[in-house]
């Protein structure tokens, strides 16, 4: 996909992949989130919490940050919310996104992607299952852009799923 964000989409985007490396950083799987309101305020930001053994599974950065935003923003401040990840949010992701009124989402590296840097690790068994066709079963539209900045997004799991 040809990477055609506009700046502050792209400082964002480069922003959850900081977050994923301070999530890699504390010994965390390297996944970063950040949800923006509808006037570009940073109002959740958060890394993966779902390591085992003592990590909640569902503790995916995505979900941890998008349920902050709502618990800040409430159903109304969600509308015109961006969700930025740094990799596709899963099907467990997608649908809190959706649950908690995220109206976009913008992803770095791909679920494609994703599973060939992390393989077969039981710590991450991917879904094949692109958030757009999870998002696309529901009753309202989220718009979705991505992969961007695969590459970069790529380097926080260099070596980690070995």
């Amino acid at each position: 996909m040809p990477d055609n964000l506009l700046p502050a989409d792209k400082a964002l985007l480069r922003e959850s992949l900081v977050v994923a490396e301070r999530s890699r950083a504390d010994g965390k799987h390297p996944f970063g989130a950040i949800v923006v309101d509808a006037g570009g305020t940073v109002v959740a930001s958060f890394g993966n919490d779902s390591v085992p053994p003592s990590g909640d599974p569902t503790q995916h950065a995505e979900l941890r940050a998008v349920a902050a935003a709502f618990r800040a923003l409430g159903a109304g401040g969600m509308v015109g919310s961006t969700l930025y990840t740094s990799a596709e949010p899963c099907a467990m992701c997608s649908g809190a996104a959706y649950w908690t009124g995220i109206d976009r989402v913008v992803y770095a590296l791909s679920e494609r992607r994703l599973l060939e840097l992390t393989g077969d690790h039981p710590d991450n068994p991917t879904f094949s299952l692109p958030c757009r066709e999870v998002f696309a079963r529901g009753q309202r539209a989220i718009a979705v852009s991505g992969p961007h900045l695969e590459d970069e997004a790529a380097e926080a799991h260099a070596g980690f799923w070995n």
